[in-house]
């Protein structure tokens, strides 16, 4: 049994005591109770023959809260009256004909590494999150849910989960961030349904059940604990790595000498594994400075508008932690952008002002995301989607906003083995309807099941609720991008 406590005291009904941060003997995980982590992984190696379904791939789910124009983004009708047409102008992409918004010139000559679909509709006029990502399946498992019940909650290698989701406090501790009703429909983004709690994603800062089997414990609001235990695990990992002497594992705790094969690999993924793939600092700097959002506007500039309002400038190293859980065996990671509300009114911004700086934050965050990953070979590995919940009407109000629109939504493709360099549909003159095939959230998700996994063996898994083998293999995916 090898525990971790906290150096500090801590005052309870019971008086002061240190507090204990991490067991492993005793590491329970959801949905095999009883079971310690070491445990799972041994189950885990002997049932590694019961196929591929699960693809060597990960999805990074950007998700824009709020609405995003798909105007302004997307789709700028240029030729449209000027009450409808893009109120950031347009530029030209390396695509013939295709041009984006003005906020994203950097997108706009990467556009041969992205999938743009003009038709797509989520069918959604309001700030429900859940309704597009689980596209109305019996069970209103978000996708990400659903992806966990396939693949299983952990990897089974470097024990980390399978879905995470990647908010701004994950980056920046002590963060605060307005609270409005974005922010409470945000459970929505990765809700479980019917599938239960189990199978929520991980949420470094927020808690939830599969972040407290990883005994990464963190009560909410006990940013402290994380500190503490990240901190003790780097510290009793260098002095293991310090000296081999088995009396050096014995003074780690006289714990680790006696640890069998799979009690060690779990060891490793706690000390190791959980520590760095959440660890920033072991970025090199000039990645971490071309991931940086901070420069691209003032969040308090933003924030000061209104006590409500949501937004951070900490995209790009949301994205760049997004990158990190993908290679160190996360299968689905949602990252959300909060702030795309832009009515004009009390709400929001004036006018459609936030998409100056929120569009190039994007514009930044995402170029940076495909020039790495690129970079890394790891294009074909890792999908991302850029979406959000809805659009934004065609006309602007009289206060010079948008106001919400389910007809139309912004929705971007990156990687992930699927066919890039392409536009899919087209909108009608006044992007108010699809002009061609109408796409909606069954096929996006759809599309990206059918990058995760090999649909025809997920048919074959007895083990698997009949809704949700019906819902993957039945949806049909966005043709022309697998």
């Amino acid at each position: 049994m090898l525990t971790l406590t906290d150096g500090a005291s801590d005052r309870t009904c019971r008086g002061t005591t240190r507090r204990e941060l991490l067991r492993i003997g005793g590491l329970g995980l959801a949905g095999a109770a009883g079971l310690s982590l070491a445990s799972v992984l041994a189950l885990r190696e002997r049932a590694r023959a019961a196929g591929v379904t699960v693809r060597d791939r990960s999805v990074v789910l950007l998700f824009l809260q709020g609405g995003p124009s798909h105007i302004e983004l997307f789709d700028p009708k240029m030729t449209a009256p000027v009450e409808i047409r893009s109120t950031t102008g347009e530029v030209k992409t390396t695509l013939p004909g295709v041009t984006f918004g003005g906020t994203f010139p950097k997108l706009a000559r990467l556009a041969g590494k992205l999938a743009v679909v003009r038709s797509y509709a989520s069918g959604n006029s309001g700030h429900e999150y859940d309704r597009v990502l689980s596209a109305g399946n019996p069970l209103r498992a978000s996708a990400s849910a659903l992806y966990s019940r396939v693949a299983g909650l952990t990897h089974p290698a470097t024990g980390l989960p399978r879905s995470a989701l990647v908010l701004p406090e994950a980056i920046e501790s002590g963060l605060e961030l307005r609270r409005n009703f974005e922010t409470g429909a945000l459970p929505g983004l990765t809700t479980a349904g019917a599938l239960g709690r189990s199978y929520e994603a991980f949420n470094p800062v927020g808690g939830g059940e599969v972040k407290d089997n990883m005994e990464l414990r963190v009560p909410r609001g006990r940013l402290d604990d994380r500190r503490a235990l990240l901190g003790g695990l780097d510290r009793l990992r260098r002095r293991l790595d310090a000296d081999a002497d088995p009396d050096a594992y014995a003074d780690a705790g006289g714990a680790t000498a006696s640890l069998d094969r799979y009690q060690a690999q779990a060891f490793d993924i706690l000390t190791r594994g959980a520590v760095e793939a959440f660890d920033l600092s072991r970025e090199d700097p000039r990645t971490l400075a071309r991931y940086d959002t901070r420069g691209v506007f003032d969040r308090s500039v933003l924030n000061r508008y209104n006590d409500m309002y949501r937004a951070s400038n900490l995209l790009g190293h949301q994205l760049l932690l997004a990158r990190r859980l993908c290679e160190a065996g996360c299968g689905f990671v949602t990252v959300a952008d909060a702030g795309w509300d832009m009515h004009g009114n009390d709400n929001s911004l004036p006018r459609l002002s936030g998409i100056e700086p929120l569009g190039r934050q994007v514009d930044h965050a995402v170029a940076a995301f495909l020039e790495d990953v690129d970079a890394r070979g790891l294009s074909d590995r890792i999908l991302l989607v850029v979406t959000g919940e809805m659009g934004r009407t065609p006309r602007i109000n009289d206060r010079g906003g948008r106001d919400h629109y389910g007809d139309l939504t912004s929705l971007v493709f990156a990687g992930g083995g699927l066919r890039m360099g392409q536009v899919i549909g087209r909108s009608d003159s006044h992007a108010a309807r699809p002009a061609t095939e109408r796409f909606g959230p069954e096929n996006l998700l759809a599309t990206i099941f059918h990058a995760l996994f090999d649909v025809g063996l997920v048919r074959l898994e007895s083990e698997l609720p009949s809704e949700v083998v019906k819902f993957i293999t039945e949806s049909q995916p966005i043709p022309g991008l697998l």
